[in-house]
Formats: C-alpha cells, sequence, structure tokens
C-alpha cells in the first residue's frame, strides 16, 4: 500500500479526506477523539514541506443539501485548539472548478464544508470531485478516513481517477493494527461479541472461529437465545433484568467467565456491548470488559465498532489510565475489512 511516507510532500498541495463524523452538541465538538486521532498525518504534511493542505470531510446524514445542523463549521474551533501555531481557513464547496479564491498564504489548513452538502459525494459522482481537485489545485490524495473506506463515494472512489492516492496515517494504522489479528495473531486469541443484531455478527463469528481460541457471545444475541455452533463459542448464561423481566445485561457469573478469558488472552477483539449501555445500570458488563481491556498491557487489544468505541471513549475521559493498542474509528469498515471484504476505499490506494 501507498502511503505518505512513500512521497515527497514538499510544496505540494494535498486534499485529505479526513474523519470529522463526531457527535456535536449545542454547536460544539462533544468528543474530539477523532479529530485528534488525524493529527499525526496532518503533521507529517506540514513538518515535510506541504504547500498546503485541503481538509475535506462528512458530517452526518444531510441528504445531499445544505443543512448548517451538519456544518462543518465547529470543527475549525476544534482545530485551533489542537493546532494552536496554524492559521485555520474554512470555505464552502466549490460549486466548479474556478479555483478558490481569497485564501491568505499564510493559511496553510483549509477545510471544506460538509461534502454531504453535494449529493455527488454519496453517487460516486467524478464531476463533483473533479471540481474539487481542480479548485484546490491539488497534486495528491490523501486517504485517511477509515470510517469511509468501505463506501463506493466519490471522496473514496471516483478520486482515483483525478490523482494519485496514498493512505495517512491513521489508515495506515488500522490496516496495521486489524491485519495484524486477522494474518499473525499472539495466541490466545479471545473475540467478544455484542450487540444486537445476530444477522450483522455471524459473519465476524465465522471468520474467527479458524482464528480465535475462545469466541464469547453477549449483549441482546445472546439474551435472545443465541446457539453456540462450536465449542470454542461461550454464549453468556445469566443476566440482570428490569421490572418487566428483560434482559437488559449479562450477569457477574458470564461477566467473570469473561474477564478470566481476558486474563489468558494475547490477542482481544471487542465488537459490540454486552448491555443495554444507554442505561448506566445496565452498563455493568460493558464497563467492567472495558477497564480489563484498558489495564492489560500484554496483549494487543482492538476495540471495534461505533457503539462499542464511542462507549469506550466516554470512559476513557474519567479513566485516564485506560490504553488500548487500537480503538478503531472504522465502525462499519472495521467490520468489513475484519471478514475480508474488499473496500473501494483501501482498493484505491493500492499499490
Amino acid at each position: 500500500m501507498k502511503t505518505i511516507k512513500d512521497i515527497d510532500v514538499k510544496n505540494k498541495t494535498v486534499l485529505l479526506r479526513a474523519d470529522y463524523n463526531v457527535p456535536l452538541k449545542d454547536g460544539k465538538v462533544e468528543n474530539d477523539l477523532r479529530i485528534r486521532a488525524g493529527l499525526p498525518t496532518i503533521n507529517y504534511l506540514l513538518e515535510h514541506g506541504a504547500k498546503r493542505i485541503y481538509l475535506i470531510s462528512h458530517l452526518g446524514r444531510p441528504e445531499g443539501k445544505e443543512n448548517l445542523n451538519f456544518s462543518l463549521s465547529p470543527i475549525v474551533n476544534t482545530l485551533k485548539k489542537l493546532l494552536p501555531n496554524q492559521e485555520i481557513g474554512f470555505y464552502p464547496l466549490p460549486v466548479d472548478s474556478e479555483p478558490i479564491k481569497n485564501i491568505p498564504e499564510k493559511v496553510k489548513i483549509v477545510l471544506l464544508e460538509n461534502l454531504r452538502f453535494n449529493p455527488g459525494e454519496e453517487e460516486n459522482s467524478q464531476d463533483f470531485i473533479g471540481n474539487i481537485v481542480k479548485a484546490t489545485k491539488s497534486d495528491l490524495y490523501v486517504q485517511d478516513g477509515f470510517a469511509v473506506v468501505h463506501r463506493a463515494h466519490a471522496s473514496t472512489d471516483a478520486i482515483k481517477e483525478f490523482l494519485p492516492v496514498y493512505a495517512g496515517l491513521l489508515v495506515e494504522k488500522e490496516i496495521i493494527n486489524l491485519g495484524k489479528v486477522i494474518k499473525d495473531p499472539e495466541k490466545p486469541v479471545l473475540v467478544i461479541i455484542g450487540g444486537a443484531k445476530v444477522e450483522d455478527k455471524e459473519p465476524l463469528i465465522e471468520k474467527f472461529l479458524k482464528i480465535a481460541d475462545n469466541i464469547v457471545v453477549g449483549g441482546k444475541i445472546s439474551a435472545d437465545g443465541y446457539k453456540p455452533k462450536n465449542e470454542k463459542i461461550y454464549v453468556a448464561e445469566d443476566f440482570d433484568e428490569n421490572s418487566k423481566g428483560e434482559k437488559l445485561d449479562i450477569g457477574p457469573l458470564s461477566t467473570g467467565k469473561i474477564t478470566e478469558l481476558i486474563a489468558n488472552s494475547k490477542t482481544i477483539i471487542w465488537n459490540g456491548l454486552l448491555g443495554y449501555a444507554e442505561d448506566p445500570t445496565y452498563a455493568t458488563s460493558s464497563t467492567i470488559v472495558a477497564e480489563k481491556l484498558g489495564e492489560k498491557s500484554d496483549a494487543t487489544t482492538v476495540i471495534c465498532g461505533g457503539d462499542t468505541t464511542g462507549f469506550v471513549e466516554n470512559l476513557m475521559k474519567e479513566h485516564k489510565n485506560l490504553n488500548y493498542s487500537l480503538i478503531s474509528t472504522g465502525g462499519g469498515a472495521s467490520l468489513e475489512f475484519l471478514i475480508g471484504k474488499k473496500l473501494p476505499g483501501l482498493e484505491a490506494i493500492k499499490d
């Protein structure tokens, strides 16, 4: 795979696909982990003499229309705090191929408005992304939005028709860590599966039956009576219930067995919350597992899936000592990568 470390970026204008699809509250960024995760790529490009970096991203689902509720403007303030020595510009998406004007020369970083304000992004339109390339006068493209590489969108797929595409440092980190747990994991390997939809998790379970030493199934999947197909699979056997008898978290017996498996494993992948963690009353097992993984320094620990990574990120705000090998920014992309699907955004980078 071609990465930014394989090229000379000095005096080059770089179009950089970032992942700024972050939670907002009262017009401010509520959790900046994804923004911070992309900083190494930005800093690398600046340190190696890039002339200017144009950042592009999406936020939410504005359905191809301009909607200020999904504006990337709050991202600018966060970038200014994280990059205090840089001037940050913010400009609308170009409507044609005319070069963007009136950008002061001292501004090295320019964020463009939400890609999904134009239907061309999700339609994988060559005209749309071609206009951006021409308006920014970009010399090369850096794909650092791992969360979208499984989508055949203009900023992941059609872009390859206009510029050479290179992986950013975040995408490289994701691929190295996720690839390692598939191809060369240190044994024993433990996979912890939660969530609600068994049809979403069956491919992951099937994939890791050949790789893992143990697979744990919790969450609503286990509460609904999931039947294991292999002796490697342990399904939660006790539950915490509400007054209606609904099983909303796995119980202490099952949680204890999982923590014992964690203690004896060297590679651990966790996807899917183990209970209805939106209610703190039923977040006990997920919290215990997150803490045990975050305190385990002698193993490769990979957290993936949007709900799971969000839960862990919030927990890390309160518990600064927690550390993981990878908190994947990928969501659906990480799952598709793990089960072996071809991802358009990575295919575009292939050397």
